[in-house]
């Protein structure tokens, strides 16, 4: 999430959420030519694939790719949008490695880190739809999700690019707290690795509630 950090330092220029959105896009670019096996790197596919399977960056680290150069292109800072799916999604992966001991993956994977280490630690208590996923887990994904939002939402703030309000924190709360709860459905391991719409984009089921939720926040 620190890309998020370096947005205020574009012009106010019409062109400018484009040229930003290059910096992600090229990942897009990336993620396609290792994962097709056009181009190697072992590096970056034991620091972003759980098996060590270079097919995996065409899923996951693929999708994030998308989701936030479509964040930084259409929503920009200007949209709360762009605050939740980038603090709420780029973060939840269930296929990043903190819990293997491998590098997650880039600067966005915040939130899911959280979830993931305080669910390994303290998630004995496990969800009764979802054996494989905790209360601990649960609460700190949506924790996460929603103090680094509120958190950007007062940064934007300060630049004028927003206006911080109770509703929009409200706002935040409830996207927040639907990505953690559909995080945490059943469905995730079955679905998760295939499932794309007929948009130009595949969309994750995380990334689809965020980006469905324009009347959460105003």
């Amino acid at each position: 999430m620190v890309f998020l950090l370096f947005w205020p330092l574009f012009s106010s220029g019409s062109y400018a959420p484009f040229f930003a959105a290059l910096a992600p896009g090229i990942n897009i670019i990336r993620m396609l030519l290792i994962g097709l096996g056009i181009m190697r790197d072992e590096s970056v596919v034991k620091s972003m694939s759980r098996h060590g399977n270079y097919r995996e960056l065409l899923k996951g680290p693929l999708y994030y790719a998308c989701t936030i150069t479509l964040a930084t292109a259409i929503f920009w800072r200007t949209s709360p949008l762009a605050i939740a799916a980038i603090c709420n999604l780029c973060a939840g992966d269930v296929d990043l490695m903190c819990a293997h001991g491998k590098r997650p993956f880039s600067r966005w994977c915040f939130e899911k880190c959280v979830a993931d280490i305080v669910g390994r630690q303290f998630g004995k208590e496990k969800l009764p739809y979802n054996p494989s996923k905790s209360y601990a887990g649960s609460l700190a994904m949506f924790l996460a999700g929603f103090i680094s939002s509120i958190g950007y939402m007062h940064y934007y703030h300060s630049f004028g690019f927003v206006e911080e309000s109770w509703f929009m924190a409200l706002g935040f709360s409830l996207v927040s707290l639907a990505t953690a709860f559909v995080e945490s459905l059943p469905i995730s391991s079955e679905l998760d690795d295939n499932l794309t719409c007929k948009a130009p984009f595949p969309w994750r089921r995380e990334e689809l509630v965020v980006v469905t939720c324009p009347l959460l926040i105003k």
